[in-house]
């Protein structure tokens, strides 16, 4: 039982040193421009992982992840730019605004499942970015906005812990999540939902229940990604961004805790290497995907299992 007990603890343990190590090397060690990558992968971290929890532990392949994060973006570059408020607050509201939407789309949605509920999420990004697009006297349309950043003085070493502590904070209330009583609901519904249904488990709550804490962590690391970048465009909640996403959490290994992080940090890197080949990365990285999906649907974290044993990502 010790043992057990010790193995299980074994992927807390190297997690964290991961992430102190992140903390005490890049911004030392890293030019500005690594420091900026290593930033954006973070960022991706935050997205990748929240929407692993609705679709890696509860079978909801939502296409409405990015649209979520751009709301939180634009919500709190608006309060900041048009009302004054600190970003400091209104990146909370914009997670709020986030969260809410998330609660109202996942309430209308969730009872159709499957393809029903992708094609309906896949129809609300696509509205949300063209009225975006089209909006030109609050978002600025495709000129994008301007917001304030988070300091007085620019600096990529504090944007980095700011993303960095903001990442570890949301994946420790992931790990929470997914290691307490409703972690083990969203599995019974992942598994086999009309078992968990049967047994007295209300398998729509929990679903909209994931859908809209998700949305919010969404809305959180838009927020922040808009400003880092103090310019807010269509770009954030476009479906090229989600597919990017979609492509990290599965290549890396959805439905693992550990998975979309291998997966963000792999990607965001190894994008920076192939770029020559402009939009078409995001097209490369979506057949990656899609080969992984087939031949090796748990992801890179999958693989690893399979050739060295599960003892440092059980």
């Amino acid at each position: 039982m010790k043992n057990k007990q010790q193995k299980r603890n074994l992927n807390p343990f190297w997690i964290g040193s991961f992430f102190i190590l992140l903390a005490l090397f890049p911004p030392f060690f890293l030019s500005q421009y690594w420091l900026h990558v290593m930033i954006i992968s973070l960022f991706y971290v935050m997205m990748a992982s929240s929407w692993n929890l609705i679709a890696g532990f509860t079978g909801q392949v939502s296409f409405a992840h990015a649209a979520f994060s751009g709301i939180g973006a634009y919500v709190s570059g608006m309060l900041a730019v048009f009302l004054g408020l600190s970003p400091w607050l209104a990146i909370f509201v914009g997670t709020g605004a986030s969260a809410f939407l998330g609660l109202g789309l996942g309430y209308l949605c969730i009872r159709m499942g499957g393809i029903y509920l992708s094609l309906t999420t896949l129809g609300f990004s696509e509205i949300l970015r063209i009225i975006i697009t089209n909006e030109d006297q609050w978002t600025r349309g495709t000129m994008g906005l301007q917001t304030p950043g988070f300091f007085a003085e620019y600096s990529k070493i504090s944007y980095y812990y700011l993303f960095l502590i903001a990442t570890i904070l949301l994946l420790i209330f992931i790990y929470k999540i997914i290691h307490s009583e409703i972690g083990l609901t969203f599995r019974a519904v992942l598994n086999d939902e009309l078992a968990a249904s049967s047994s007295g488990i209300n398998t729509v709550k929990v679903r909209i229940l994931a859908f809209t804490v998700s949305s919010a962590m969404a809305g959180l690391a838009g927020g922040l990604y808009g400003h880092y970048l103090m310019l807010i465009t269509p770009d954030i909640p476009s479906l090229g961004q989600m597919f990017l996403v979609l492509a990290m959490a599965v290549i890396g290994g959805m439905g693992s805790f550990i998975g979309p992080i291998v997966g963000s940090f792999l990607l965001e890197i190894l994008s920076e290497y192939i770029r020559i080949y402009g939009e078409y990365h995001v097209l490369l990285f979506g057949l990656v995907a899609l080969v992984m999906a087939r031949f090796a649907p748990e992801g890179v974290v999958g693989i690893w299992k399979r050739r060295w044993g599960k003892r440092w990502l059980s």
